[in-house]
């Protein structure tokens, strides 16, 4: 299992459209991706439950993947928030 800590930086957190982009980008990796805020989990590959986990700006979550691609798979959604969902 690969874990990295990042804090949601974009104006509007993970609404509707950084949602979807962050779900797409899990989709293209085969490893099973989790996202845990506080003592909340979802299934990254999954909207409705990344939405239902209310994540706004300076939320803090822990992204972990477990898999063939792991690694790959935590590094780009990482690099997808720290790029702001090109916001």
């Amino acid at each position: 299992m690969y874990t990295k800590i990042v804090t949601i930086s974009n104006k509007t957190g993970l609404h509707a459209r950084p949602a979807s982009s962050f779900v797409q980008t899990a989709a293209k990796f085969q490893s099973e991706i989790r996202v845990q805020k506080e003592d909340n989990i979802a299934d990254a590959k999954s909207i409705l439950k990344l939405m239902a986990l209310g994540i706004t700006k300076g939320t803090e979550i822990a992204i972990a993947a477990e898999g063939p691609d792991e690694k790959a798979a935590v590094e780009a959604l990482v690099e997808l928030i720290e790029s702001n969902f090109g916001e």
